[in-house]
């Protein structure tokens, strides 16, 4: 019992330790799918943090291969980054169109989904699926 709760414990660290990157390359997927550029202050006005925090995971996301980035100059994604930023999108719009399918409001589904996103398996996200797939969202 004590190592299954180990290693649930450990899952939980690990996707702790994931969740700020992937919500950084899917803003940055966001502001270059739509408005074609992603700028340091973007993010910090995005995530509600200073630009120095913004900046300094700019740094550790460049350090780690997953954007491009040089002072002044707009934020890029690596082709890792896009696939982690696609990874991410595709996973809150699931969670998103499951908590809308058994009647969660909008606003609050969107909140909701923000954080559940990076802590469900991939059991349970195939499970949402197939649940999402089935039933028409509630007003």
């Amino acid at each position: 019992m004590a190592k299954k709760k180990a290693a649930a414990y450990r899952r939980t660290r690990k996707d702790h330790s994931t969740e700020i990157r992937e919500d950084y390359v899917e803003a940055i997927a966001h502001f270059l799918r739509d408005a074609g550029s992603c700028h340091v202050s973007d993010l910090a006005a995005h995530f509600g943090v200073s630009h120095a925090t913004a900046s300094k995971t700019v740094s550790r996301l460049r350090r780690d291969g997953l954007v491009t980035h040089e002072p002044y100059r707009p934020v890029g994604l690596t082709a890792r980054g896009r696939r982690i930023a696609e990874e991410a999108r595709e996973r809150h719009e699931l969670v998103l169109r499951f908590l809308r399918a058994i009647g969660v409001s909008p606003a609050v589904a969107e909140v909701d989904a923000e954080g559940l996103e990076h802590h469900l398996s991939p059991e349970t996200l195939a499970c949402l699926a197939r649940i999402a797939r089935g039933v028409r969202p509630t007003s």
